[in-house]
């Protein structure tokens, strides 16, 4: 395959998807596998707590009935720094105002700084009100709280001590939060959703990078990139090519569960390169269900990804 290699994600499986609720654990088979794979991110994502009103969910049929277990993504990550010693460690996405600006920069301050810079947030505003009344925190809010959550903890982790901000939901002055992360500003942050407005604003000025809607075609990928490159460069941040991750499209050929082909879905990556992604990501859960096979899966994986790059 031609052009510039992007980076292999793997989404990790959520509630029972792939391990049983009292299996959770084995994650860590999977994380440690990967990383003698060379795959080069694991990404989990996030729900603090459920609703009743999952048919409220935006992208279709909610697949995860009441009571599955989801881990906590900054918790799993964690641990799973421990497991392992080069795989990048990311959300995708993190329900970021959930947590309170302070805590939450401490806490990711503190897992990357213990995983030696390992650590990007991939971070969106959900969907589910519910989240955010049981937090106290009004709904219609969610997108000022975004904002104001990722500016605060960029402020919290800049070089130096005494921060301050005044926002709209956040204000303090003269505070210290250590440590700090292993780069200055803090680990790579991305913002999911699709590119309104306000998420290219976003981008320009807080972030590094955008993680799509899931299912956006190819072409609607390029022209958010192509968007964010040139606000990048009216913002003054043309020499930086932002971060796009983006899940491929998963493509049939019978080599899989439910039919699914591993090697048609990964041959999308080259048009996902060409479209602007720097990291493609597929799901772990479409394509292996056995807990006993996912070190395996995650092993032949690799070999295949090295074998479609040269």
């Amino acid at each position: 395959m031609t052009g510039a290699r992007p980076r292999l994600a793997l989404g990790l499986p959520v509630a029972t998807s792939v391990y049983s609720a009292d299996e959770q654990h084995r994650i860590i088979e999977l994380a440690r596998a990967a990383d003698d794979a060379g795959v080069d991110t694991l990404v989990q994502s996030d729900h603090l707590v459920m609703g009743e009103r999952t048919d409220r969910y935006p992208f279709g049929t909610f697949k995860y009935p009441h009571g599955s277990p989801w881990l906590e993504p900054l918790t799993t990550l964690a641990v799973i720094a421990g497991a392992t010693s080069r795989v990048r460690l990311s959300t995708g996405i993190l329900i970021a105002a959930l947590r309170r600006a302070p805590l939450l920069a401490k806490s990711a301050a503190t897992l990357d700084a213990l995983s030696r810079g390992r650590l990007e947030l991939g971070v969106g505003t959900g969907w589910q009100p519910e989240e955010y009344e049981t937090m106290g925190l009004d709904f219609g809010a969610r997108a000022q709280l975004l904002d104001d959550t990722v500016a605060a903890c960029r402020a919290l982790w800049a070089p130096g001590g005494g921060a301050a901000v005044d926002l709209p939901t956040i204000s303090f002055e003269k505070i210290w939060c250590d440590p700090k992360p292993v780069s200055p500003g803090g680990p790579a942050v991305l913002f999911g959703g699709p590119l309104t407005r306000r998420n290219l604003r976003r981008i320009v000025e807080l972030g590094d990078g955008w993680i799509p809607i899931m299912g956006e075609p190819m072409a609607g990928v390029a022209e958010g990139v192509a968007r964010i490159r040139e606000s990048w460069a009216f913002a003054g941040r043309g020499d930086e090519v932002p971060r796009v991750r983006h899940t491929l499209p998963l493509e049939r050929g019978g080599d899989g569960d439910g039919g699914l082909s591993l090697d048609r879905t990964l041959a999308g990556a080259g048009a996902a390169a060409q479209a602007g992604v720097t990291e493609v990501s597929v799901p772990v859960a479409a394509f292996v269900r056995d807990p006993a096979e996912v070190p395996n899966w995650v092993a032949d994986l690799g070999r295949r990804w090295e074998k479609l790059w040269g």
